[in-house]
C-alpha cells in the first residue's frame, strides 16, 4: 500500500506465540507481519521475552524491517506508568516517531465465575488491559499528535454479549471501549481516529482456555457462521492495516467486531 512504508507501529503482546499444530497462535504476531509486509517498523512488547524475540528475528529477517523489542508488563504491583513510559522512550530514541498504536495485549482468568472471581484475578484483567491502555495512549499521544496517527484499541464480545466466566475480562474490554471513545471525541481536532476491534480468532491463549475450562469454553465458544475462525494476520491483522490508512481516517470511535458473522448487535 505505501502509506506505511517507514513509518512505526506499537504493538502490544507483540510476542510469537504458536498453536499445537505449530501455526501462529498470536493475534499480535499476526499483526506485527501484516505491518511488516507494509514496511513499518515495529515497536513490540509483551511480558515473555524470548516469544518476543523469536517474532524480532522472524520478522526482521523475512521484511527487512526494524523491531524494537520491549519486555514490558503492566501488573497490579508495578509502577506501569514508568514501564511504559520507558517503552515509548525507546521507541522515541530508536525511530524518531510513533504512527500508529495498537493496544492488543491482554491476560485474564477467563473460565471463573463471577461469584468465585478473586480480587487478584480481577485486578490481572484490569491492569494489563485497561490500565495498559490508558498508560499507553496517554503516552503515545504528543507523538501521535505529530504524525496525525492512529489508535487501534481491543476489545472483545465477551463485554458485547456478557461471556459466561469473563466478568473481568468483560469489565476490561467495556472500560477500553469507553475510554476509546472518549479519545475518538478529544483526540479528533489533533488528526487522531481511534477505534475498536473485536476480533475472534484462533490464537494460543483461546487453545489453553478450551484445555483449561471446557465448560466454559463450549458455552462461550462458537464457530462463526463463516465456517472457521479468523486468521491473525489476514483477517485481523489486514484490518489493523487498514484502519491506519489515509481512507479511514474519517472513522473514529467505532467499533467493528471480526467474528465471522457472530458480532451482530444493534
Amino acid at each position: 500500500m505505501g502509506f506505511l512504508k517507514d513509518k512505526v507501529a506499537i504493538i502490544t503482546g507483540g510476542g510469537k506465540a504458536v498453536l499445537s499444530d505449530g501455526s501462529c497462535g498470536s493475534i499480535g504476531y499476526g499483526i506485527a507481519t501484516a505491518y511488516a509486509k507494509e514496511g513499518a517498523n515495529l515497536v513490540i512488547t509483551g511480558r515473555n521475552l524470548q516469544k518476543l524475540n523469536d517474532a524480532k528475528a522472524d520478522l526482521e529477517s523475512k521484511y527487512g524491517i526494524k523491531v524494537l523489542a520491549v519486555q514490558a508488563d503492566v501488573n497490579a504491583g508495578a509502577d506501569n506508568e514508568a514501564v511504559v513510559n520507558d517503552v515509548i522512550k525507546q521507541a522515541a530514541e530508536t525511530f524518531g516517531r510513533i504512527d500508529v498504536l495498537v493496544n492488543n495485549a491482554q491476560a485474564s482468568a477467563s473460565g471463573v465465575p463471577l461469584a468465585e472471581h478473586t480480587t487478584d484475578q480481577f485486578n490481572l484483567a484490569l491492569y494489563s488491559g485497561l490500565y495498559a491502555a490508558f498508560y499507553y495512549m496517554k503516552a503515545c499521544y504528543p507523538y501521535l499528535k505529530e504524525t496525525k496517527g492512529t489508535v487501534i484499541n481491543f476489545a472483545s464480545g465477551a463485554g458485547l454479549f456478557g461471556n459466561y466466566g469473563q466478568c473481568a475480562y468483560a469489565a476490561a474490554k467495556e472500560g477500553i471501549r469507553g475510554l476509546s471513545r472518549v479519545a475518538a471525541t478529544e483526540w479528533a481536532p489533533d488528526g487522531i481516529n481511534v477505534n475498536i476491534i473485536c476480533p475472534l480468532a484462533w490464537t494460543a491463549q483461546l487453545e489453553k482456555f478450551q484445555k483449561a475450562y471446557p465448560d466454559a469454553f463450549k458455552a462461550n465458544v462458537k464457530t462463526p457462521p463463516m465456517g472457521h475462525f479468523g486468521d491473525v494476520e489476514k483477517e485481523i491483522g489486514r484490518v489493523c492495516v487498514q484502519l491506519a490508512s489515509p481512507d479511514f481516517k474519517y472513522m473514529s470511535g467505532e467499533t467493528i467486531t471480526l467474528e465471522g458473522g457472530m458480532g451482530l448487535r444493534p
